[in-house]
């Protein structure tokens, strides 16, 4: 059943079948190993360098096992390649029967039934707004998946999202009258009848925890879980087991409670009072916060006048309007989801304003129109031991960052994975012929005032040489900006920077262009594939620590401060390596490339925890000289 040596061998199937298909003893190998996984029902930690093809050493035995299994990634982009070309790139090369099929989250597929309350009355709608809703119901006509991905035209920050997508807040499950007709439960119907399911972490995590976004009826059913991308599953995790509540929900609650309204009852002219109370409260509250842009512990603010007074408005509002809508309980099921929603919403004012958990931090974070209230468990290992050990089957973790430099100690203590087999595989690149790993000379502390300018200065001659195709990749919004500004009167070679178009388009614009110079922060670091002569260096302006001011971090430190532990090298270290070697990972990408990766923090060399770091990277050639990189580009 797992002759994975004739699939992926030197002479297998796919080196025969496949163009461009090659031998690597590093894919075979790991392939090997996550078949064993399967058959045993083990637990595997997996790292895989860059190069390794570590999405086919899964996708191979998972085809060839008989089983069901569940793959899970870490971003939509990874789940649509998996799913339309990877996975049936392989179906086809071993003739395999295997049905397949795609899930996402529930706010990725068009809900017919908001659609329609959003299309009751477009008046109140901005001309843009009520122009893309009337693309969406061009496009709901014709959809069969209803997967939003489907609407290209639409731009990501669009307001028509949340207007036609559905939460576990709004969603009327089967009192919906659209219900039969729902893309959501079409998916996951597929889902529960197909051996290999692609989902996200999200997904993952809904559905370990039974709660009622996930499916609930598919992971129990699955003899096998691959999480790719593995890496960002702590973070997801911990975002996911925990709470949060935004005043976004409160203004969606408002809008909806005003669509059913007018559907279901029309002869309560006071509800709508109400509601336009509780807009007004929620928008208030947002304002006592301030400046956008904040984000610390409620315990920071919880005192404060303005936030007190805005609290308690809001909670009167709510309270009120939740009482209003028991009042009409049983007029129709779209008023009695409101009335729930309001009632959970004030459950949880409760527990993060007003019940203090140590195992728990509760934090706010400020947005330009919008506030958001947050309470995060400071770890997750218990809990996911837990909703694994009810889940006996076999578990694959991989990535090509999991481990600081030979340890998986760090990742296997987040997830509570201690006792789980480990195995690394290096990338079969040559990276010492490849990649010239720079570390210019003279540059100050980073917390110099003149620290970007300075970097920059230094970087101008590299930049120059290398003919732009370069990524310059910043730990800050402000640092991104000061180098955006510094480079832009002192070079002719085209500049794009994060924030001006959504991602995909700024990197189709620089493979493009042939000759830019891409400034992104850290949704740049990973995730992002450009191939060949168009990224031929990578610039990393300081070493990627967490912000210490972070909340969340704050009270993870001090809990290992409590448990006798270091929390600077057995947490902070750790994170910020995995995170410069996915920044690093940008570079080289296939065989042929050839590249400079810069780090210009002299922290690196400098302090003592360097050695980590540098031990923990992949061999690139290495140089302190100018000269050299210069040379490395001319020839």
């Amino acid at each position: 059943m797992y002759d994975i040596e004739a699939v992926l061998g030197p002479q297998g199937l796919l080196s025969r079948q496949l163009p461009g298909f090659s031998w690597r003893r590093q894919q075979q190998e790991m392939a090997e190993a996550v078949a064993e996984a399967m058959e045993a029902g083990e637990r595997l930690v997996a790292e895989a360098g860059t190069g390794t093809g570590k999405t086919f050493a899964y996708l191979v035995p998972a085809l060839l096992s008989g089983r069901k299994v569940i793959v899970s990634t870490g971003t939509r982009n990874l789940q649509d390649q998996l799913f339309q070309r990877d996975l049936p790139l392989l179906k086809e090369a071993l003739a395999s029967p295997v049905k397949t099929a795609l899930l996402k989250g529930r706010a990725n597929y068009l809900c017919r039934h908001r659609l329609e309350n959003a299309l009751l009355d477009p008046r109140g709608y901005r001309p843009e707004v009520a122009r893309q809703l009337r693309q969406v119901q061009q496009w709901s006509l014709q959809t069969r998946s209803g997967d939003i991905v489907e609407l290209t035209e639409l731009p990501e920050d669009s307001p028509v999202w949340p207007l036609i997508t559905s939460s576990t807040d709004n969603c009327l499950g089967s009192d919906c009258p659209q219900f039969d007709r729902c893309h959501l439960l079409e998916a996951r119907r597929q889902a529960q009848e197909a051996e290999i399911v692609v989902i996200n972490h999200h997904l993952l995590c809904a559905d370990l925890s039974l709660k009622e976004e996930g499916f609930g009826e598919l992971l129990p059913a699955a003899d096998a879980y691959v999480i790719d991308e593995a890496h960002q599953l702590p973070e997801v995790a911990s975002n996911f087991f925990g709470f949060s509540l935004g005043t976004r929900q409160l203004l969606e609650l408002c809008h909806d409670t005003r669509a059913e309204y007018v559907r279901e009852a029309g002869d309560l002219p006071k509800l709508l009072e109400q509601v336009d109370h509780l807009e007004k409260a929620a928008r208030d509250f947002r304002l006592a916060f301030g400046e956008a842009g904040q984000r610390g512990a409620w315990e920071e603010v919880a005192g404060e006048g303005d936030v007190q007074r805005g609290l308690d408005y809001l909670r009167r509002e709510l309270e009120a309007l939740r009482g209003m809508l028991e009042a009409v309980s049983g007029r129709g099921k779209g008023l009695d989801s409101c009335r729930d929603r309001a009632a959970a919403f004030l459950d949880g004012l409760q527990r993060i304003c007003d019940q203090p958990d140590e195992a728990e931090v509760r934090w706010f974070e400020v947005h330009s129109h919008s506030l958001r209230l947050c309470s995060t468990p400071l770890e997750v290992s218990g809990l996911f031991r837990e909703q694994m050990s009810r889940h006996r089957a076999a578990w694959i973790f991989t990535s090509a960052t999991l481990a600081v430099g030979e340890s998986f100690a760090h990742f296997q203590r987040q997830l509570g994975l201690e006792e789980a087999r480990t195995a690394r595989w290096d990338s079969p690149f040559d990276y010492p012929r490849q990649a010239l790993w720079y570390v210019p000379r003279g540059l100050p502390e980073p917390s110099a005032p003149d620290y970007t300018e300075q970097a920059m200065a230094h970087l101008l001659p590299v930049i120059e040489a290398s003919r732009g195709r370069a990524f310059l990749l910043f730990t800050s919004h402000r640092a991104l900006r000061q180098a955006a500004a510094w480079l832009e009167s002192r070079t002719e070679l085209p500049l794009l920077v994060q924030g001006s178009a959504p991602k995909a388009e700024l990197v189709a614009r620089f493979v493009e262009a042939g000759n830019a110079v891409l400034l992104g922060t850290a949704s740049f670091w990973e995730g992002v594939d450009v191939r060949g002569e168009a990224l031929s260096l990578v610039v990393i302006d300081k070493l990627p620590f967490a912000s210490p001011g972070d909340p969340v971090l704050k009270a993870r430190l001090e809990a290992i401060r409590r448990q006798g532990g270091n929390p600077f090298t057995d947490y902070q270290v750790p994170q910020a390596v995995i995170a410069l070697k996915q920044g690093a990972g940008r570079l080289i990408r296939d065989v042929t490339d050839r590249g400079v990766l810069v780090v210009c923090d002299p922290r690196l060399l400098r302090n003592n925890y360097g050695h980590t770091f540098l031990d923990a990277m992949p061999d690139f050639a290495r140089t302190r000289e100018l000269e050299r990189v210069l040379e490395f580009f001319n020839s």
